[in-house]
């Protein structure tokens, strides 16, 4: 099969989240069972130049508001790339795909999104290029569009699926712009792209795709309620026939302890005391207390609501009154960077914060923590506590979403039995998750059951292998009903 992934970012190219971990690892694993995948984002800053090779793939005369030409590529890590080199709608200065800065979105997103959209249904109607794809799959608000005009058009066409990676981002704009983007007048509906008076680009491929996935079977079971649904779940209850939860995979190249160049001390199931080393290196560098025995807790995350880190907040002072210390890393709302960097402050040697994104210093919090928290309120899938169970540090979770399908709670059953993974908890609240955390303190104390724990997290497969299958059975299905 010939699939055409359309997306805003993917690793090693452009990356804010986990959408480019997936859309840079699930195409590879797909290819690799035999199938023709290439994927389409746009041309920022940079992305040419990071290409190995480069090939004029299409050129487009006027694609909202000027020329541009989609040039075809492959990363180092084998990623087929068709970026859209459009220096009026992509040549904007900034660390952020999305806007000047990680808060605040380029005022033309309708125009830049919409052209990801259009270009990627030019490319499946086969009017952009020789190749033409049997599937295009769009990821999230971003390319929401592709579906759109794709149905729309009076024509053959690809089959097409969306995967929400998060549906509490949808992408909605004045309905002023429905010319502009080349919609119909028409489509402005319930039943097209109409979303509580504004044009929903989500809501638009939701509404057009084909079919529609999401990043876990337990988030695809949420979205159809009122609570999850961020006011889609009207629509995805109408549309639950043609809609799955798919899990994530990580790299497991990319994520292996045991080859890992950014830890001190490479390490495996099997030599897991190496892990140690890693500790104290990772402890003395953020300035905490070198303290074998002290249990070292984690955050790899975006400081949001949404990631429940304010729960983690309020209940630091007990987790450090268990002798444990905590270690941060991410940028977000400046209430929680300041309440962090506060906590910081009064215990240096208990607390460190760090700021901002570092891809190396991702990998020596999973390599050198015991611990990763994730006490999201919601969570599509999550991927920190995936490559925290590869590297034996045991996540700590809500009980939503993703998490909820892979992390199995340390209950004394489970630890009796040595399938326990992690620990859950529920509700999504400052006790619950203060009475996990010491669960967790608890566990690490027993020697034996804490290696015992360890050592089933690292023997999970949470790869593409599995899921990449479930995806080709499903792209074939949609054809043969073509």
């Amino acid at each position: 099969m010939k699939i055409l992934f359309a997306a805003s970012e993917a690793q090693p190219l452009v990356k804010t989240g986990g959408l480019a971990d997936v859309v840079g690892a699930l195409p590879r694993a797909l290819a690799a069972l035999g199938h023709d995948v290439k994927v389409l984002l746009p041309a920022y800053p940079g992305v040419l130049d990071r290409l190995r090779t480069r090939t004029m793939h299409s050129n487009l005369t006027d694609l909202f508001g000027g020329p541009a030409k989609v040039e075809a590529g492959r990363t180092d890590t084998g990623l087929d790339v068709l970026a859209i080199d459009a220096p009026h709608l992509y040549a904007k200065q900034s660390a952020h795909p999305y806007g000047p800065s990680a808060s605040v979105d380029w005022e033309d997103n309708h125009l830049r999104f919409a052209a990801l959209g259009w270009v990627a249904s030019a490319i499946g109607r086969g009017t952009a290029g020789a190749w033409v794809p049997d599937i295009v799959h769009a990821h999230d608000w971003q390319a929401g569009l592709a579906p759109a005009y794709l149905a729309l058009a009076e024509e053959m066409r690809p089959r097409t699926i969306i995967t929400v990676h998060n549906l509490a981002f949808q992408g909605l704009f004045d309905r002023k712009h429905l010319a502009k983007l080349r919609l119909p007048e028409s489509a402005f509906a319930v039943e097209g792209v109409e979303f509580h008076g504004q044009i929903g680009f989500l809501k638009a491929a939701l509404h057009y795709a084909d079919h529609i996935t999401t990043v876990s079977p337990t988030y695809a079971r949420e979205i159809q309620t009122p609570e999850f649904g961020a006011g889609l779940d009207g629509l995805l209850r109408h549309r639950s026939g043609q809609l799955d939860g798919i899990l994530n995979g990580i790299d497991r190249d990319e994520w292996n302890p045991e080859r890992d160049r950014y830890l001190p001390a490479m390490y495996g199931a099997h030599s897991l005391a190496k892990k140690a080393h890693n500790k104290a290196v990772l402890q003395e560098a953020l300035g905490l207390a070198v303290e074998p025995r002290a249990p070292l807790f984690c955050v790899i995350s975006r400081l949001s609501h949404q990631k429940g880190l304010d729960l983690l907040l309020t209940a630091l002072p007990a987790l450090r009154a268990a002798g444990a210390q905590l270690a941060v890393l991410g940028s977000g709302d400046a209430e929680l960077t300041v309440g962090f960097s506060a906590a910081a402050k009064a215990a240096p040697t208990r607390v460190a914060f760090r700021s901002g994104w570092d891809e190396s210093l991702s990998h020596r919090f999973q390599g050198g923590s015991d611990f990763i928290v994730v006490p999201s309120r919601f969570e599509p899938c999550g991927l920190t506590q995936l490559c925290g169970l590869r590297y034996g540090t045991v996540p700590v979770v809500a009980r939503v979403g993703g998490l909820a399908d892979t992390v199995i709670d340390a209950n004394e059953a489970a630890l009796a039995d040595g399938v326990a993974t992690g620990f859950q908890f529920a509700p999504q609240s400052t006790d619950a998750l203060q009475n996990a955390l010491l669960r967790a303190v608890a566990v690490y104390a027993r020697s034996d059951a804490w290696l015992q724990m360890q050592g089933r997290a690292m023997s999970r497969n949470f790869g593409w292998e599995r899921s990449a299958l479930r995806y080709v059975a499903l792209y074939e299905g949609l054809l043969a009903r073509r």
